[in-house]
C-alpha cells in the first residue's frame, strides 16, 4: 500500500469522549485497530491490519518525537505524546497518544499498544505544533538521517529541560494548563 498522500491542510476533529485504539506487533505492524481509528484514517479494518502504524503518519511530525517514543516502549516503558496523524485523504487529525508494550507470560514484549484521545485545541496551538515545527525545521537542516534525529531530540531535551520537568511531567503539565 502506497504512502504517497499530499496533506491538505484540513484537520479532522473527534470527540473527547471517544478512544482511537490500536495494536501493533514488535515491528509496528497494525495488528488491532477499532472503528474510529479506521474512521480518521479512511481506511477499512482489512486495508489497516498487517500494514506498518506509519500508514498515517503525517510528515509534520519530526523523527525525533518517533525515536523517542519507540526508544521509550522498547525500554519497556510506556510514553504519552502528542502526534499528528494523516488520513488517506491528506486530511489530518491530532491525538494525545499512550503507547505502552504488551507482555507475554514469560514476560518478553510481544507488541504494543496505544490509546489516543482528542487533545486541547488550545495547547496544539499554542505549544505542540509550533515546537514539532520547529524541531521539524532543525531536522531538514540536516542532509545525514541520523544528524537530523539526532538535532531534532536534542531540540526536544532542550524543550523539555527548560521546562524544568522530566518529558511525562511536561507532557501532563502541559494537558491541564492549557
Amino acid at each position: 500500500m502506497s504512502n504517497q498522500i499530499i496533506p491538505t491542510g484540513r484537520e479532522i476533529l473527534f470527540p473527547a469522549s471517544e478512544l482511537i485504539v490500536s495494536k501493533t506487533d514488535l515491528k509496528g505492524r497494525l495488528t488491532y485497530v477499532n472503528r474510529l481509528f479506521c474512521t480518521l484514517a479512511g481506511y477499512g479494518e482489512a486495508e489497516l491490519v498487517g500494514q506498518p502504524h506509519s500508514i498515517v503518519r503525517h510528515p509534520d511530525m519530526p523523527r525525533s518525537v518517533f525515536r523517542l517514543l519507540w526508544s521509550s516502549i522498547e525500554d519497556r516503558r510506556e510514553i504519552f505524546a502528542y502526534v499528528k496523524n494523516m488520513a488517506r485523504n491528506g486530511d489530518h487529525y491530532w491525538v494525545f497518544a499512550h503507547v505502552t508494550p504488551s507482555f507475554g507470560p514469560d514476560g518478553k514484549i510481544t507488541g504494543y499498544h496505544s490509546n489516543r484521545r482528542a487533545p486541547q485545541r488550545a495547547l496544539i496551538e499554542k505549544t505542540i505544533a509550533p515546537l514539532y515545527a520547529g524541531i521539524l525545521a532543525i531536522e531538514r537542516d540536516h542532509k545525514n538521517g541520523k544528524d537530523a534525529v539526532a538535532a531534532g531530540q536534542k531540540a526536544l531535551e532542550d524543550f523539555v529541560a527548560s521546562k524544568k520537568a522530566s518529558y511525562d511531567e511536561l507532557m501532563f503539565s502541559l494537558k491541564s494548563a492549557a
